[in-house]
């Protein structure tokens, strides 16, 4: 421009502080925990938005006498340590999914991976119900929130949620749901169920969730 001095100096301008929008979300630590083969690593794989992170082995002839495949003599490869996965509920909400290893020689993992969590989803099979019996005692000895998924194989809900409740004598304030570890709708209900009952565990102590960073 004409009659610029091309020596002078502007002053930078001071960075704004974050706006709300561009906050970073909360993040939520949920575990999903259940029996042996109820359908976790399926669950995780089907919700998160990345890539999940498993560790699972082929199931061998050496754990025959360990590993109880009734019911589900498919199966074919087994968790060993956990499950990982990541879902967006909002634009200020990530759920971070820990999937517990089921067989009971790797319970010991399970006070490790329940550090910082603020809920669970224990999914339940209705062929072997008893198989989750030992995860829903975890939760309730620790006072941890969780909601309960019925996992219908091959999409099969032969009994209603409130029998479900009934067999399993929860109380009314844990959720009985319906899903499909195989659907990505499904399984995000479930998880958002979660979250609803963390909130309202949280209003009734007049306390907001505390994200885990």
């Amino acid at each position: 421009m004409a009659g610029s001095d091309p020596t002078a100096r502007t002053t930078p301008s001071t960075p704004s502080a974050p706006s709300a929008e561009s906050a970073a979300p909360d993040t939520v630590k949920i575990l999903i925990a259940g029996g042996f083969g109820v359908g976790k690593t399926t669950m995780v794989g089907a919700v998160s938005e990345i890539a999940p992170l498993r560790t699972e082995e082929p199931l061998t002839v050496a754990g025959l006498e360990v590993d109880d495949l009734k019911g589900i003599e498919e199966k074919r490869s087994t968790t060993v340590a956990l499950d990982f996965g990541r879902i967006t509920i909002g634009a200020d909400l990530v759920l971070y999914l820990f999937g517990t290893p089921g067989q009971q020689r790797f319970w010991f993992m399970w006070n490790d991976l329940a550090i910082g969590a603020l809920g669970a989803v224990v999914l339940i099979d209705v062929r072997r119900p008893e198989s989750s019996f030992a995860a829903i005692d975890f939760f309730e000895r620790r006072s941890i929130p969780f909601v309960v998924g019925v996992n219908g194989f091959h999409g099969l809900h032969p009994y209603a949620t409130e029998e479900i409740r009934e067999s399993l004598a929860l109380p009314q304030h844990v959720p009985v749901l319906l899903c499909d570890a195989r659907e990505r709708e499904s399984c995000r209900d479930v998880l958002i169920a979660l979250i609803d009952r963390l909130i309202d565990d949280a209003e009734e102590a007049g306390l907001r969730p505390s994200p885990t960073r």
